[in-house]
C-alpha cells in the first residue's frame, strides 16, 4: 500500500496480486460515519463501518473487479488454498430467493464469485424489457451482500468463457438446471472441481415481482 496527498485528500493505493491497483480517498471533513466496504478477496478481512471525529473515508468497493482480473484472482485464490466458488446470473430487483441461493453458495466453499449478465446480455436473454435496474446498481447491491466476496460483469449470454478464466472448485447452478444442461459443468468436472445443484425457493422471482408492481399500480 501506498499514499499521496495532494491538498486536502489522503489517496491511498492497494496492489492485490493478480488483480489491478485499487485507490481510494480520504476527505477530511466534519465527524460523520465513515463507510468502508470492500474486502481483500478472502472471507474474514473485511473493512467495516466506524465512527470517526476527523475524517470521511470513502475506498472503492474492491468485491467490484474487472474482468481482465479474473484469471489472477483465480490463481491468488488457488495458491492460498482457498476454494473458489461460482454462480452467475442476471438477479434483476434482488429478493429474497436471490439472497437464500447466494447464503447457500457461498457456503460451499471459501470464495464466492459472482458472475452478472450485463445489461446488454440480460437484454439478449430476457428481452427489450429488461433489465429493470441497471447494471451499476445490480453490481452494487450484490457487493454489499457479506456472502459475496467478489462480482465481475460479463456480456456474452453464457458464463462458459469467465469459468474456463476463473477455474472455480465449485460450480453453483438452481436445481431447475439438469447439470448436463449447465454451461460449464464440464470444465469444472474436468479440472477435479463439482456441480451443486441448489433448490430455489417457490414462488418467488423478479418476472412473479414485475408482474404484481403491474397489477397492483396499472
Amino acid at each position: 500500500m501506498c499514499c499521496a496527498v495532494p491538498g486536502r485528500h489522503l489517496w491511498m493505493f492497494w496492489y492485490l496480486p493478480g488483480l489491478d491497483w485499487f485507490c481510494g480517498n480520504i476527505e477530511f471533513s466534519q465527524p460523520q460515519t465513515t463507510d468502508l466496504t470492500g474486502t481483500l478477496g478472502t472471507k474474514g478481512v473485511r473493512l467495516l463501518p466506524y465512527e470517526t471525529g476527523k475524517m470521511r473515508l470513502n475506498i472503492k468497493n474492491l468485491k467490484l473487479i474487472k474482468r481482465k482480473a479474473l484469471p489472477g484472482l483465480g490463481k491468488t485464490l488457488r495458491d492460498q488454498g482457498r476454494t473458489i466458488v461460482f454462480t452467475n446470473g442476471c438477479f434483476d430487483i434482488l429478493h429474497a430467493g436471490h439472497v437464500t441461493y447466494l447464503q447457500a453458495a457461498a457456503d460451499q466453499g471459501d470464495v464466492l464469485v459472482l458472475g452478472l449478465n450485463s445489461d446488454a446480455s440480460v437484454h439478449r436473454i430476457k428481452g427489450p424489457s429488461r433489465p429493470v435496474i441497471s447494471q451499476e446498481h445490480r453490481s452494487r447491491v450484490l457487493a454489499a451482500l457479506a456472502c459475496v466476496d467478489h462480482v465481475v460483469i460479463f456480456d456474452e449470454p453464457d458464463p462458459g468463457e469467465l469459468i474456463r478464466e476463473l477455474r472455480p472448485h465449485v460450480l453453483v447452478k438452481g436445481a431447475d438446471w439438469a447439470e448436463a444442461d449447465i454451461i460449464g459443468a464440464d470444465t469444472v468436472k474436468q479440472n477435479g472441481g463439482r456441480v451443486e445443484r441448489m433448490v430455489l425457493e417457490p414462488e418467488i422471482s423478479t418476472t412473479i415481482i414485475i408482474n404484481r408492481i403491474v397489477e397492483r399500480f396499472s
